[in-house]
């Protein structure tokens, strides 16, 4: 990943991005900095919250990183998978409906959502839903595109 151009959000942009991630979250970020790093060779943003990758750009829409999912830890937007799909999301698989033991009834396809794990609550990845909510637990059938996970270049990414 190569960055192209880092600087600070204006005030109003930080307003945004807080008010995107609380509509489709429930959770606020309370920082006292907060840089948008444009990457040359990525399709997306990423907003470095007092320093730290917490939240990004997906297709302009500001969401919650891994990293910043698990420092706040959203009230919606959840899917929760269970210890045996923990390996195969966090290697970058998609989500499965037999792997899934909850999902936020709001979430509609085509939303972001965080996947969480269910013994601890912690993110696995960041997925783009393929269906709403109530439909996402079941015996067959992809129901959420796995798009940023933990142990990837994102997470792993540094200033």
């Amino acid at each position: 990943m190569k960055v192209s151009s880092r600087h600070h959000l204006r005030s109003d942009d930080v307003s945004d991005l807080n008010d995107a991630i609380d509509a489709h979250l429930g959770v606020r970020l309370d920082a006292d900095a907060y840089e948008l790093v444009e990457f040359a060779d990525e399709d997306f943003d990423v907003v470095l919250v007092d320093g730290d990758p917490l939240a990004w750009y997906v297709d302009d829409e500001p969401f919650l990183t891994v990293q910043g999912a698990n420092e706040y830890p959203p009230e919606a937007g959840t899917v929760t998978v269970d210890a045996g799909a923990i390996s195969f999301v966090s290697d970058g698989a998609d989500i499965m409906r037999p792997g899934i033991v909850d999902a936020d009834a709001g979430i509609e396809a085509g939303d972001l959502v965080v996947v969480v794990e269910e013994t601890h609550g912690k993110a696995l990845a960041i997925g783009r839903a393929l269906t709403g909510g109530d439909d996402m637990t079941g015996s067959e059938g992809k129901v959420v595109e796995n798009l940023h996970r933990v142990g990837d270049e994102l997470y792993e990414f540094t200033v």
